[in-house]
């Protein structure tokens, strides 16, 4: 991974054309437990403060238009992107025109960023384990124009196995779906599991026939000065956004 400025920068062999970030927690204006580059206008955060935020993000990155950003509401619908202002319901969006951000907010949920080999098409998906489970990943992949096997993904800051407690029916809710999916999960205390985010994404991407996967690897709850973490922070917890466009020629 690189880091540029307020931004991590994906390392993957995506298409020139294909550009990536994720805001980082420093460099911007949020003040207290939203410090500082906090990008959730519904986080509780003063709306001002997000607001000058991403306004950093679009001059920082020269765009013409404001970034697809998406109200998210933990399911697995995918919009197509517009030019417009207009804030769109869904967890995932994908688009084929050039100059137009994809947006996704997350604070432990597993950003997956999406583009094709001939760098036409690119798609942003936010996988909490519900939409993780009900299928936002496989929603996405059939949105775009293109067959999985022609598509890359990269995956961005998320919690970590050992800090991603959940309940039992969590777990039953994966290997109902597919029995391999045992293989992310460790006995915690009790009746209590740790699951492995990336791993259960891994196997979601690579059952829908994607088979270039990089990116994973991070953990929003311990990195706590590069990422907001809402396990670590509470119900005050910023928001990082996950960003991928095609540039303009």
């Amino acid at each position: 991974m690189t880091f540029e400025h307020r931004y991590l920068i994906p390392d993957w062999p995506a298409p020139a054309c294909v550009k990536a970030c994720v805001t980082r927690r420093e460099g911007g204006v949020s003040q207290g437990n939203f410090s500082s580059f906090n990008l959730g206008i519904h986080s509780g955060d003063a709306s001002e403060h997000v607001l000058a935020n991403r306004h950093l993000l679009r001059e920082d990155y020269g765009w013409d238009c404001e970034p697809q950003w998406l109200r998210q509401v933990h399911g697995t619908q995918v919009v197509k992107a517009s030019d417009s202002t207009e804030e769109l319901e869904g967890d995932a969006v994908w688009t084929d025109s050039s100059g137009l951000p994809c947006a996704i907010l997350t604070a432990d949920c597993l950003p997956v960023l999406f583009c094709d080999r001939s760098g036409s098409t690119v798609a942003a998906a936010h996988a909490g384990w519900k939409g993780l489970q009900a299928g936002v990943l496989e929603n996405t992949l059939k949105a775009m124009p293109c067959p999985a096997s022609e598509v890359m993904v990269w995956l961005g800051p998320a919690i970590s196995q050992k800090h991603f407690e959940v309940g039992p029916e969590v777990r039953s809710a994966f290997i109902d779906i597919d029995p391999q999916a045992a293989a992310a999960f460790i006995p915690g205390t009790g009746d209590r599991w740790y699951g492995d985010l990336y791993q259960l994404a891994r196997q979601r991407l690579g059952a829908a026939g994607v088979s270039a996967i990089y990116g994973g690897g991070f953990c929003t709850f311990e990195q706590h000065q590069a990422f907001f973490s809402y396990r670590r922070d509470g119900k005050k917890s910023g928001r990082l956004a996950s960003v991928i466009w095609l540039e303009k020629d």
